[in-house]
This record gives C-alpha cells, structure tokens and sequence, in this order.
C-alpha cells in the first residue's frame, strides 16, 4: 500500500512567499510617520505640554527606527548596491549627527527642535533614495525576511539617543537591545510616552 504524501513547499525564493511585511514597506510607513511627527513638533500652536509629548515620541520613534535601519536596511543596500557605499556612509554620519542632536534638546521650547526636524527631513529623502533601488534588485522574500528581523530589532532597540553606540553590525546588534532593556525600565519608571498609539490615545481622553 502506498500513502500519497502532499507536495514539498518550492524552495526558490521567486516561487516562495515567507510571511510578515517588506523591509521597504516598513522603513517608508515609518518615514511617513517619522515626517508627521516632525511635523507636530515644530508647529507653533501646540501647548508647551503637547509638544513635550510630541518630542518624546518623536526622540524615541528615531531611535528604534535608526537601530533597526542600522541593522538590517543600510547593510543590506551596501551588500546589494555596492556603488551606494558612500551613500551609506554619510547616511550612518548623518544618524549619529541626528542622534547627537535629539540627546542635547533642553525641552519642549528649545529651538533646536526645528533642526531635529530638518534633520529628520533629510534623513527620510537620503534612505528613501537607497530603497528604490534596493527594491529593483532584491526579491519579494528577501525584503520580508529581513522586514521580519527589523520588526524583531525595533522591539528590543533603545528608545532614547546613544550616539556613542556602534553602528555597524555585529555589535550594534549585541549592543542595542542590551540599552534598549535600560531605556524601557526607565521608561515604565517615568511615564515615558514612546509610540504614536499614546498620542493618538491621549487625543481622545
């Protein structure tokens, strides 16, 4: 007697799917998001205490963000794109530059805020020009495995700016999550608002 056994799954990544979001769609609803928030921020009609809020969002959504991109989105271009290594050079200066910034803003009144902002302009254009391309060159498969390990990454990343802290894979990836666990306790201790989902719901109480 013979059992009819079901099909083995294709193993090639243009005949095989894996589950979970693009990197590409990730980094540009963040860079969406991103854009939004910078946008509330320099806006001169908010309350000082709407503001506050506003920056801390903001200061903890680019840090999960530039982790996760870090991580996985710039090593992946300069593996893939290998004449946009330069690119990818002034964008991990222009990270740390942004970074260093967000660590140094006094308060919700500080004027420096609206460089944050340009910066958080800047820095959108520059990667949403290294994406393009990466699209063209990188399967389906490929941009969702590595959206599913971005996802993974921004969970465990820092929520407040570490400048100091290695850029480049491995030990950004041994690095962060360890800051990333200080950064919550600190953040639990506080009140600390650090996604959009506590704008959006402070909006409506």
């Amino acid at each position: 007697m013979t059992v009819p056994l079901p099909p083995l799954p294709p193993t090639a990544d243009d005949a095989y799917r894996p589950g979970g979001r693009s990197m590409a769609d990730i980094a540009d609803t963040e860079h969406r998001q991103l854009l939004g928030l910078a946008d509330q921020v320099t806006d001169p009609r908010l309350s000082p205490e709407r503001r506050r809020e506003v920056a801390e969002v903001l200061t903890a959504a680019i840090s999960r963000h530039l982790s996760a991109e870090e991580q996985y989105l710039l090593p992946a271009a300069r593996a893939a794109l290998p004449e946009s290594a330069e690119r990818v050079d002034r964008e991990l200066e222009a990270d740390a530059a942004l970074l260093t910034a967000l660590k140094a803003l006094a308060g919700p009144d500080d004027p420096a805020l609206a460089d944050v902002a340009a910066r958080v302009r800047r820095h959108v254009e520059a990667v949403s020009a290294l994406i393009t391309p990466l699209r063209e060159v990188a399967t389906d498969a490929e941009l969702i495995r590595l959206g599913n390990r971005w996802e993974i990454a921004e969970e465990a990343a820092p929520t407040r700016p570490h400048p100091g802290t290695p850029a480049t894979p491995p030990w950004n990836r041994v690095v962060e999550p360890a800051l990333g666990v200080v950064d919550k306790v600190r953040d639990a201790v506080t009140g600390r608002r650090t996604y959009l989902a506590d704008l959006k719901r402070d909006a409506r109480d």
